[in-house]
């Protein structure tokens, strides 16, 4: 059964953007791993929801989606359905410089190429380079991962490094479109596209994440503890830190690429919850709090 990814996030096909990032952001919450440790059923729809949102939040995504449901991109990954129609584009390397463009499946490229009458070029020439993309979470990100992808009858696995990037183009050569008249395959260049995360901001090569702290901590100092990309740490929060302050923890952030024994950064913005609901008692010593402080300006 096709799944539907305004379902999943529980919105309507007309949903604005504004509507599609506020279902995200609750769902993420609810279903994130580190509220629901070892819940297999969590875990499965957390990255549906993800999946969901790396689609309906790109308007252009949404748009093949709209149009094509669920295997919108499957062209990208699988290759072209039996009987044609595929969806890899096709961009000419032909010397000639005619800038000849092709979106379709493969095994026609040639016939759109040299059909219609047209004369067959002598000479060897590179084939036409092919484009495609993957999508893969902050967390492979971080750690690395492989992606299977299969090119017609071909099965290609691509190997990514720990601080791959969102937008990074992996080029696979000669994985391309044949050679003319014996001449050079062209190559395969595949987008990577890193999800959204519902914790962690990534910036560079540093993350940014909220971090909530209660009032008292705050004002008086203390520990608390953080979840990391590698775990939970202790960190300290200062006396006197103000709401938005950010905590810069050392090392804690994403790999840098091609360089996996370097890492960024983690920012702790401090957001101060301000105690609700408070009884009498509790209102009145935050009074006489008050007052203390007014008579040490008075007398400052």
């Amino acid at each position: 059964m096709a799944r539907d990814f305004y379902a999943i996030l529980g919105v309507g096909r007309d949903a604005s953007e504004a509507d599609i990032k506020k279902a995200y952001r609750k769902l993420a919450v609810k279903y994130h791993p580190d509220k629901n440790p070892n819940n297999k059923e969590a875990e499965n729809k957390f990255k549906e929801i993800n999946e969901a949102y790396e689609v309906l939040s790109d308007a252009d995504k949404r748009k093949k989606y709209d149009q094509f449901g669920e295997n919108w991109n499957r062209m990208n990954e699988q290759g072209p359905p039996p009987g044609g129609g595929g969806q890899y584009q096709y961009y000419s390397n032909d010397p000639g410089g005619e800038g000849f463009h092709f979106e379709g499946d493969p095994n026609d490229i040639f016939e759109s190429f040299f059909g219609g009458g047209g004369r067959r070029r002598s000479g060897k020439s590179k084939g036409g380079d092919y484009q495609s993309e993957t999508t893969i979470t902050l967390e492979e990100a971080f750690h690395g991962t492989t992606r299977l992808l299969q090119l017609n009858e071909q099965k290609l696995r691509i190997k990514l490094k720990p601080g791959t990037y969102d937008g990074l183009v992996i080029k696979l050569g000669g994985k391309g479109a044949p050679g003319v008249n014996g001449g050079p395959a062209g190559d395969l260049y595949i987008t990577i596209h890193v999800m959204p995360h519902a914790q962690f901001r990534r910036e560079g090569d540093n993350l940014v994440q909220p971090l909530q702290s209660d009032l008292f901590t705050a004002v008086l100092g203390g520990k608390q503890e953080v979840s990391t990309l590698t775990g939970k740490i202790n960190i300290t929060i200062p006396p006197g830190t103000q709401n938005g302050k950010l905590l810069r923890i050392k090392g804690k952030g994403m790999p840098v690429y091609d360089h996996p024994d370097q890492h960024g950064d983690l920012l702790l913005e401090i957001q101060v919850n301000i105690p609700e609901n408070l009884t009498e008692q509790q209102k009145e010593l935050f009074r006489q709090l008050q007052d203390s402080f007014n008579q040490s300006k008075t007398f400052a």
